[in-house]
């Protein structure tokens, strides 16, 4: 398992979001944009990250932004793969806990609460990208985050076949899931995060 366990897989992207070939000042441009899309988001909600507010918050115009990403969506998918990277950087060769050489319950909480905070980052455009989707679950992430999951089960010593029990332990991670808890049940990411890791400590306590 640990084999496939390999570099990041690159999400879908839309126009305006691809980096091959770029010159190095657009490479830094495009760095710039989506720390500033970041910052936004980490501040005042993604429903902040407008067009406008990015290159404010970027010190451009916005004909620089839209030139980069050509849409709000294009912005977002591309700072969504950009954080999705990240992630997989973190628990692929990233510190403890997340990373390897921490118990594998500590990465699998630590990977729990870093997924948790990449979807309720970008809810609306995961919403937006695909919650409706029959073939989601086949979606590079996914895979790629399930094969983690799944290695992560192994090492705990889960017994038997792994599919089944690696998808139920991230569906209250799926941004569907994480908007009805929060808006419908009314819960806060922290409550959201420590329900996730006492369920996944229990299941834990069981195979001991």
């Amino acid at each position: 398992m640990s084999s496939q366990l390999g570099q990041p897989v690159s999400l879908p992207l839309v126009r305006g979001s691809d980096t091959g070939g770029e010159r190095a000042d657009a490479a830094r441009n495009r760095q710039l944009l989506l720390a500033a899309a970041k910052t936004l988001i980490d501040d005042q909600g993604a429903a902040a990250v407008t067009m406008d507010a990015v290159a404010r918050e970027a010190g451009v115009g916005k004909g620089t932004v839209f030139r980069r990403f050509g849409s709000r969506t294009g912005l977002m998918m591309a700072l969504l793969d950009h954080s999705e990277h990240a992630l997989q950087h973190d628990y692929l060769s990233g510190p403890e806990p997340l990373g390897p050489g921490a118990p594998p319950l500590d990465r699998l909480i630590a990977y729990g609460r870093a997924r948790l905070a990449l979807t309720i980052a970008h809810l609306d455009i995961l919403l937006e990208a695909g919650s409706d989707d029959p073939d989601r679950l086949n979606h590079p992430a996914w895979r790629m985050s399930t094969l983690h999951v799944q290695y992560l089960l192994s090492e705990l010593g889960y017994p038997g076949g792994l599919d089944t029990v690696a998808i139920a332990i991230q569906a209250p991670l799926e941004a569907i899931a994480v908007r009805h808890v929060i808006e419908v049940i009314g819960l806060t990411a922290e409550q959201i995060a420590d329900d996730w890791e006492r369920m996944v400590r229990l299941l834990a306590a069981g195979l001991r």
